[in-house]
C-alpha cells in the first residue's frame, strides 16, 4: 500500500494541479480524451474533473470493451444459449442489451449461462460436461486477448474438443485513428490506456502521434498518474508539440509484452470490426486464423454477428466518441440506470454512464 499511497498524496496533487492551471492559461481550450474504462472510473471516483480549469475538458472515449460490443454479438450469444449450448462469460456481459434481449434474460428462462472469473473456467466447464458444447464470449482489447487465446492452446494440449470462442476482440490504435479522423470528436490529445500499453508497448502509438500531430501520454490509474498525464498533455499543447510520453514506465515498455504479442499473432489475424455506436473501423478487430476455425463458434454453430438493432434512443455511441457527457443523454437516470440499463455504457463497471451514475450525479 505504501507504493500506491505515493500516487495518492494530496500535497503532491495540489502542486500538480497548480501547474495544470498555469499551463491551461497558455494552452487555451483543450479537449483531452481518455481511452480506458479504468481511467474513466478513476477520474470520476477521485473527482479529477472538478479540480481542473474550465478550459480543460476530460472526455471519455471507447475504452470499455463491454460498451463497444455490438448488439449483434449479444444476439448471437443469446441464440447460442437458445440452442442449449453452455455460454461462459464475464459477469459484465449479462445485462448488455442486444436487439431484443440479454444473456441475463436467457438465463432466467433456463439457458446455461455461466459467469466466469477467468477464461480457464470455460475449459473446466467443458471438461466437466464432455457431451455438451461450451462457448466462451471472447471480448476485449489487447489486455485480455492473450489469456483468452491461451485456453485454445490448453484445450489442444488436454484434448478438450467441446470448447470454442465467439470473438469480438478490438484493437486500440485503429480506434484512435478513427477518433482523430472524426470531425465531430475534435480532441486535442489522448490519455492512453496503461494496461493495453503494457501489452502492445509504447512504440505502438508513435506512428499515430507523428501522423496526426496529436500528443499522447500513457498514464497509470492513480490520481497522480492521471494528473501528471493531463499536465504533460497541456504542456505539449502550450508549446505546440505533439509527442508520445510514457508516464507509466514502471509497467509499460517500448516493445510491450513480446510473449503475449506472439501468442496473439499465432492464433489471430486482423479484420474489420463493428463498434457499438461508432460503426465499422477497418483493421480494428482480431479473428481466428483459418487453421483454428474449429474453435470459432460462428463457423461451428452457424450463428451470425451481423445486423443487430440497438435501441436508437440510446446515445451510448455519442458518449463513447466524447461528443456528449452521459448526463446529456435523455435516458440517463430516467429509463437507463444500472438496475435497468438501456445501453452498455450503463452496464459495465468501466462504462462512462455507470461512472457518472455512481460518482457524478
Amino acid at each position: 500500500m505504501k507504493y500506491i499511497d505515493g500516487f495518492r498524496n494530496h500535497r503532491t496533487a495540489r502542486v500538480i494541479t497548480e501547474e495544470i492551471h498555469e499551463l491551461a492559461e497558455q494552452a487555451g481550450d483543450a479537449r483531452l480524451m481518455e481511452v480506458c474504462g479504468s481511467h474513466t472510473m478513476s477520474i470520476a471516483r477521485y473527482g479529477i474533473r472538478k479540480i481542473l480549469p474550465r478550459s480543460v475538458r476530460l472526455i471519455s472515449g471507447p475504452g470499455c470493451p463491454v460498451c463497444v460490443t455490438d448488439a449483434a454479438y449479444i444476439d448471437a450469444a443469446v441464440e447460442l444459449a437458445g440452442k442449449g449450448i453452455h455460454v461462459a462469460t464475464f459477469g459484465d456481459m449479462l445485462k448488455v442489451p442486444g436487439s431484443s434481449g440479454t444473456l441475463a434474460g436467457a438465463r432466467s428462462e433456463g439457458a446455461h449461462i455461466h459467469v466466469c472469473y477467468s477464461p480457464l473456467d470455460a475449459l473446466r466447464i467443458a471438461a466437466e460436461n464432455p457431451s455438451e458444447q461450451v462457448v466462451f464470449l471472447a471480448i476485449g482489447f489487447e489486455t485480455t486477448i492473450p489469456p483468452v487465446i491461451s485456453i485454445l492452446k490448453r484445450a489442444a494440449a488436454q484434448n478438450i474438443q467441446n470448447v470454442s470462442i465467439l470473438t469480438a476482440f478490438k484493437l486500440v490504435p485503429p480506434a484512435l485513428e478513427a477518433l482523430a479522423d472524426d470531425r465531430d470528436v475534435a480532441v486535442n490529445g489522448f490519455l492512453l490506456p496503461p494496461h493495453v500499453s503494457a501489452i502492445i508497448g509504447a512504440g505502438a502509438y508513435r506512428g499515430f502521434v507523428r501522423d496526426y500531430r496529436l500528443p499522447g501520454v500513457i498514464a497509470g490509474f492513480e490520481p497522480l498518474d492521471i494528473l501528471l498525464g493531463v499536465r504533460d498533455l497541456l504542456q505539449q499543447l502550450a508549446e505546440g508539440k505533439a509527442e508520445l510520453v510514457n508516464q507509466y514506465e514502471r509497467v509499460v515498455r517500448e516493445q510491450g509484452n513480446r510473449i503475449a504479442l506472439a501468442l496473439m499473432d499465432h492464433y489471430l489475424k486482423t479484420a474489420d470490426a463493428s463498434w457499438r455506436g461508432i460503426g465499422t473501423i477497418p483493421g480494428s478487430g482480431l479473428v481466428l486464423r483459418e487453421e483454428f476455425l474449429n474453435y470459432d463458434a460462428t463457423v461451428k454453430f452457424g450463428v451470425s454477428v451481423q445486423g443487430g438493432k440497438p435501441d436508437m434512443r440510446c446515445r451510448c455511441g455519442d458518449v463513447l466518441r466524447g461528443i456528449i457527457f452521459p448526463d446529456e443523454c435523455p435516458l440517463f437516470n430516467t429509463e437507463c440506470t444500472p438496475v435497468s440499463p438501456v445501453g452498455p455504457c450503463m452496464v459495465s463497471s468501466e462504462g462512462s454512464c455507470a461512472a457518472y451514475f455512481k460518482y457524478s450525479r
